[in-house]
């Protein structure tokens, strides 16, 4: 038997999900949790052999608690389940230990077989994700300067362009020149994804 964990804010999305999963003779929902607290606690107590988990959650975002859960139960398998595949969450999802990572609208005898090869020890992602991984993984990798990278640390403490620019003693257009080019590189338009997706990879 397969123990399973739900993990969302949306009671109908945990309903939904149950209501996929029920009836499996393998499979039993063990627990539900409706926020990334709940969740540690839940796996805690449970110890479930799968844990869908949500990405997008106030308070503790699904990230976080796939750490923290791994923490409590080390033999547990996290699958993100979610509506979003930006190339900056798969990539934290995957690298804080997520087994899997799979789209809300997928059809329920696709999400009844990936929870089966996840409790088995395999790696399940969505086409659309595999994809995006694939693509990633050819592109160059990307190669900050050392006052790209210093900019974008003080973006990410949360300075604005011109407290940046007193930081570093140069000019607040110079800092925005630092920045886009920043955007180009890591393929984004804005401060909190170039942050995210630096982090992402390991730039940060």
């Amino acid at each position: 038997m397969i123990g399973v964990l739900l993990v969302d804010d949306h009671p109908v999305v945990r309903a939904g999900v149950r209501a996929m999963l029920e009836g499996e003779a393998d499979i039993e929902v063990v627990g539900e949790a409706g926020s990334g607290a709940e969740a540690v606690a839940a796996a805690r107590s449970a110890v479930p052999d799968v844990v869908l988990m949500d990405l997008r959650m106030p308070a503790m975002d699904g990230v976080t608690a796939t750490r923290a859960v791994l923490q409590v139960s080390p033999g547990s398998k996290v699958v993100v389940l979610t509506t979003y595949e930006s190339d900056a969450d798969i990539l934290r999802a995957i690298e804080v230990g997520a087994t899997g990572y799979l789209l809300k609208d997928m059809p329920r005898a696709d999400l009844v077989e990936a929870v089966r090869a996840a409790a088995r020890g395999g790696t399940v992602l969505a086409p659309s994700v595999a994809v995006k991984l694939f693509e990633r993984a050819r592109r160059p990798a990307v190669d900050l300067s050392p006052r790209e990278t210093e900019v974008l640390r003080l973006v990410a403490r949360g300075l604005s362009n011109a407290e940046i620019g007193r930081e570093l003693h140069i000019g607040e257009a110079t800092v925005k020149t630092h920045l886009l080019r920043t955007y180009a590189k890591l393929g984004v338009s804005d401060r909190t994804a170039a942050v995210t997706t630096a982090m992402a990879v390991g730039l940060l």
